[in-house]
């Protein structure tokens, strides 16, 4: 888009560009999304930027009213597979905070200097700024969520000092941290056992329509026991699972219904620090980044997508919570799975229902199993010499995949579409599919869900399907 587009898109307050860019208003030093409801500037007056953290590096602050920083990400990581991308997706995923920038690069294949160059010249900010504005926006989810002190929501957030967190939030949201707080208007009290033992509460921001029937209907028939179930009645259903996490491990709940464009979440964790990698696991889970304006667009000039896209709009590709978890999944089947989770599994100091064991880590599966296909991915996941972590090669990683014993194309194909979110990917080598590129995962999805309710309304007539099709489709 051209700023002439831009300036158009927020006169007529389009809530499909949120999060694609950001507007600054230089006559008040605001930032919003494009959708503000508050009165347009004049163009003479408005910046644009691409990314929340430039328009804070241009000394702008956050808008109250519409919250900029709480809008979904920009599809555009979701597709792109060069540096910056990548870059994107490790940073939200919180390597910034765990390992710095040197660790950033390290994994990008890079030098600091080259990737600091190359985010300030596409996004306006450099990868400290960037993991900076997501630490901020945790801290003010922490602030009006949780009753935990101001100290220790600094230090879950990321910061490395108070004065550091007080200091950004003033600048950002041109307030104090406990102005902040007062503002939610929820009373909150009762200090760190109240946030821990109640969990987080959050909006899970999506854009467009969203499809969550789908969505929830294909997570439930791949649910895998004491990892995951599924709640409730279709349209009321919750998704919970438990995570392993950088610092800890954590459980999360998920709501179906929701009477505004967002997901209704709670997420119980044993260490707070993981907030901001556990929120972003789950909007891959659930692809809450996509553009479903652009997906059903471009699917529905097909004229075997079109009746299925207006059906279902909205209808998203969901990635995965644990990359290396969904690889052995995608690997072994369901059944399969819940028999490592029972026998590998490390089990939750303090269960939740159903919920009882994390999946096993790649290391634990690859000195016990004695399955040699098992064996040699968890060993090559657990070593790095296969990466399936947010910012990795897609392409590099299903050529490794290919390399490894009893992983077939398929296979392979199926974990780049999950594990590593690639939206355009059709793992079984569908008849005319590259005219659905840059969506083909997008199709992939349409079709299956089509066959998945016309097997529903006449199962007699569901066509057979071999052992290996059934195990990849509900690991899928």
């Amino acid at each position: 888009m051209d700023e002439r587009s831009r300036y158009e898109a927020v006169s007529s307050r389009d809530a499909r560009f949120d999060g694609a860019f950001f507007f600054a208003v230089v006559t008040t030093g605001i930032y919003c999304r494009p959708s503000c409801p508050a009165v347009t500037p004049k163009r003479a007056n408005v910046r644009f930027y691409p990314t929340a953290a430039a328009a804070q590096a241009g000394g702008f602050r956050a808008c109250r009213r519409c919250r900029p920083d709480a809008v979904p990400g920009s599809a555009e990581w979701n597709v792109r597979a060069d540096v910056v991308g990548r870059a994107m997706r490790m940073i939200g995923d919180g390597v910034v905070d765990r390992e710095g920038v040197p660790g950033l690069a390290g994994r990008l294949g890079y030098s600091a200097r080259q990737v600091q160059r190359q985010l300030n010249a596409e996004l306006g900010a450099g990868p400290v700024a960037l993991a900076r504005a997501q630490r901020s926006h945790t801290a003010r989810v922490l602030l009006q969520t949780t009753g935990l002190p101001v100290t220790e929501i600094a230090f879950a957030a990321g910061f490395a000092s108070v004065r550091q967190f007080n200091d950004t939030i003033r600048r950002i949201y041109a307030r104090t941290p406990s102005a902040l707080r007062a503002e939610a208007g929820t009373g909150l009290g009762g200090g760190r056992a109240t946030g821990l033992r109640a969990g987080i509460p959050l909006r899970l921001a999506h854009r467009g329509p969203y499809a969550a029937g789908a969505l929830f209907d294909l997570l439930g028939e791949g649910a895998v026991d004491r990892v995951e179930e599924m709640a409730g009645e279709p349209g009321r259903r919750t998704y919970r699972r438990t995570l392993r996490l950088p610092y800890g491990t954590g459980i999360t709940a998920v709501d179906e219904g929701s009477p505004g464009p967002w997901l209704e979440a709670r997420i119980h964790l044993t260490d707070l620090r993981d907030l901001t990698t556990a929120v972003q696991r789950l909007r891959r889970l659930f692809d809450l980044d996509a553009d479903p304006y652009a997906v059903d667009e471009a699917l529905a000039a097909d004229p075997r997508l079109a009746p299925l896209v207006a059906a279902r709009p909205g209808l998203r590709s969901p990635g995965a919570a644990d990359p290396d978890e969904e690889a052995v999944r995608a690997l072994v089947g369901r059944e399969r799975a819940a028999e490592l989770v029972e026998r590998y599994g490390k089990v939750l100091d303090v269960p939740c229902g159903a919920l009882t064991h994390v999946f096993p880590e790649p290391g634990v599966l690859a000195g016990a199993v004695t399955d040699p296909a098992l064996r040699t991915l968890a060993a090559a996941l657990a070593d790095g010499e296969l990466r399936l972590d947010a910012g990795a090669d897609r392409a590099e990683a299903e050529r490794a995949l290919g390399t490894l014993p009893g992983v077939d194309r398929r296979t392979a194909a199926l974990i780049r579409m999950r594990a590593l979110g690639d939206p355009d990917v059709d793992p079984y080598g569908t008849a005319g599919a590259e005219r659905w590129r840059p969506w083909r995962s997008y199709a992939v999805r349409h079709l299956e869900t089509a066959a998945r309710q016309l097997q529903i309304s006449a199962p007699s007539q569901a066509p057979a399907t071999s052992r290996h099709a059934k195990s990849s489709t509900s690991t899928a």
